[in-house]
């Protein structure tokens, strides 16, 4: 690990000041997290979650914090929209949230939904379990920056035996200044609750800046969620997002997840099935162009009887740059009856461009199904000499082979329009 007095980045995030709730528990927290970071400084490739994802260049910069006209920034409202998406939305521009760019005025029965910095100011209580978490694990650093300096983001709530008819989708925007911004989503569905959410991360110009997400999702006995993550930021974003998984008995969790933009990009996302029968399903594209890095680090956890994961996962990188997908499935002991299944295949479009791809498996229960695999390759030049014979020219043959590659992850997105649109933007990232 760096030591952080060494390093530019690691000094601006530790003078930013920690805010004050007024809340003693959370308060405390944050500077126990803080100290954290403090201590460990930045994870290098010597810790085996980062060894394909150096932070040296990242080290050497820093950000400032807060940002005094977040409530005046332009954002071009049509950013925001999204085909197949016209419920509730909640928007944050550099990590505070912005009532004039969101639609809360008509929440449907069962589902509660304010910004984290209003839930603090009410009864604060049933978010201690989430914001009081300490992180302590070698390479934690964003997520301990996380804890330490959000002030802002979501807390979402569906009641039991609801369903939430439209999706309620929620926007973060890195909008003009250059500078450090945190949010922090805690989200519930209660037992038998049906949600459809969708998380956009988007850019007004081109800034560069440092932003941390973390997200706690507990979704309840028999609860269903469908999660669609859009990462379009500007190329100029550093852009670290942890989600923390539950799923309870009979839950069914469903995430689809495209990422295109940012500089440099890592998304953990850990699911732990801790109920009999609980079933966890993602599908994922991640398509570096440029010099973008963008790491995917999946971690799923089977703890309970019967329970069913699948991941499928598709990279392609073009030009000089980087994908890096690290998948990890443990059964414990216990977890008797589980099903998992992982596959990561990637396509690399020029010579300069690299994919990591390591698989993980660790079964300690009897009567398990488990499968894993990763391919690393290039366009199946018979298939592209069958387009040509037909007459395509070759990059609209490479193109129409990709988009078909990557779309294969996406075909079984319910909201067609929403569909479409994510493919259309594979399309447009293509190289021409």
């Amino acid at each position: 690990m760096n030591q952080p007095a060494s390093l530019p980045l690691v000094a601006s995030l530790l003078d930013a000041p920690l805010p004050a709730s007024g809340l003693g528990w959370l308060d405390a927290a944050r500077r126990e997290n803080r100290a954290a970071f403090a201590a460990g400084g930045l994870p290098d490739t010597r810790v085996e979650a980062w060894k394909y994802t150096a932070l040296r260049g990242l080290a050497q910069r820093s950000f400032g914090s807060g940002d005094a006209a977040a409530q005046t920034r332009a954002v071009d409202a049509s950013t925001l929209a999204l085909p197949g998406v016209a419920g509730v939305r909640l928007v944050f521009v550099n990590g505070a949230f912005r009532a004039d760019l969101s639609s809360l005025d008509e929440l449907p029965a069962g589902l509660s939904l304010q910004p984290l910095s209003q839930a603090l100011l009410g009864d604060a209580e049933p978010l201690r379990f989430a914001l009081s978490r300490h992180y302590r694990d070698v390479g934690d650093a964003f997520a301990q920056i996380n804890a330490a300096s959000a002030s802002d983001g979501v807390v979402l709530r569906v009641a039991a035996h609801t369903k939430i008819e439209l999706p309620v989708q929620l926007v973060f925007v890195g909008a003009e200044a250059e500078l450090a911004w945190h949010a922090r989503n805690v989200i519930e569905l209660g037992a038998g609750a049906e949600l459809c959410l969708v998380e956009q991360h988007a850019s007004s110009g081109q800034p560069t800046q440092l932003a941390t997400l973390v997200s706690d999702i507990d979704v309840r006995e028999g609860a269903q969620l469908h999660h669609v993550v859009l990462q379009d930021a500007g190329i100029g974003a550093n852009l670290f997002r942890r989600n923390s998984l539950r799923l309870h008995a009979r839950a069914q969790a469903t995430l689809h997840v495209l990422e295109l933009g940012g500089a440099l990009v890592r998304h953990d996302l850990r699911a732990e099935l801790i109920g009999d029968d609980a079933q966890l399903h993602t599908r994922g594209v991640f398509m570096p162009h440029g010099r973008q890095h963008i790491d995917t680090q999946l971690a799923i956890r089977h703890q309970a009887l019967n329970t069913t994961s699948t991941s499928h996962w598709r990279g392609v990188a073009n030009d000089r740059a980087r994908g890096v997908f690290r998948g990890a499935i443990v059964v414990a002991p216990g977890a008797d009856g589980s099903d998992a299944n992982l596959s990561n295949k990637n396509l690399l479009l020029s010579p300069s461009a690299e994919i990591d791809t390591k698989p993980e498996l660790e079964i300690y229960a009897d009567e398990v199904q488990a499968a894993h695999g990763a391919t690393v390759g290039q366009l199946d030049e018979r298939s592209l000499f069958y387009l040509r014979s037909r007459g395509i020219p070759l990059a609209e043959a490479r193109a129409l082979l990709t988009a078909a590659f990557c779309r294969a992850v996406l075909d079984d997105l319910p909201n067609k329009a929403l569909r479409e649109h994510l493919s259309g933007l594979l399309i447009a990232q293509l190289p021409a």
